[in-house]
């Protein structure tokens, strides 16, 4: 079941995010992604309009935008290729007219996970946190 966030779901959703970045982004260091938690938390998640994918009462996935920018979508690694970050993804095109997201270009299932949901990839940048480079991919509505 798809839901807006609630307060209660921080913990959940900051579990979330860690498993699931420790899973795809293996080529960065582990201590990048409990560093940036708090960040996560502060900088994203307050800002953020947060959708969660609920089964059974607890969480599986959850997406982030801020205004067109996808900050995060990541599920459980558990959960995944269930369509839950499919749902989540089109929940979000409903809402807006173009997404923008960075995908790190060393995370193969990811990009090609935005590409099959129509997203292109239009540049390259070093990510500032990790220095990993990320794709600049975006998608324009019908």
């Amino acid at each position: 079941m798809l839901r807006a966030s609630r307060a209660q779901d921080m913990d959940a959703i900051l579990d979330i995010w860690l498993l699931a970045s420790l899973q795809s982004h293996d080529f960065v260091d582990a201590s990048v992604w409990w560093q940036a938690q708090e960040l996560l938390r502060s900088r994203y998640l307050t800002r953020a309009e947060v959708w969660v994918y609920e089964d059974d009462g607890e969480l599986q996935g959850f997406i982030a935008l801020v205004d067109d920018y996808l900050a995060a979508l990541f599920v459980r690694p558990d959960s995944q290729r269930r369509g839950i970050g499919h749902a989540l993804l089109q929940n979000a095109k409903t809402q807006v007219t173009s997404l923008h997201a960075r995908v790190f270009t060393e995370n193969d299932p990811a990009v090609r996970f935005y590409r099959q949901h129509g997203f292109v990839i239009d540049g390259e940048e070093p990510d500032p946190l990790t220095g990993h480079g990320q794709y600049r991919m975006h998608w324009f509505g019908a």
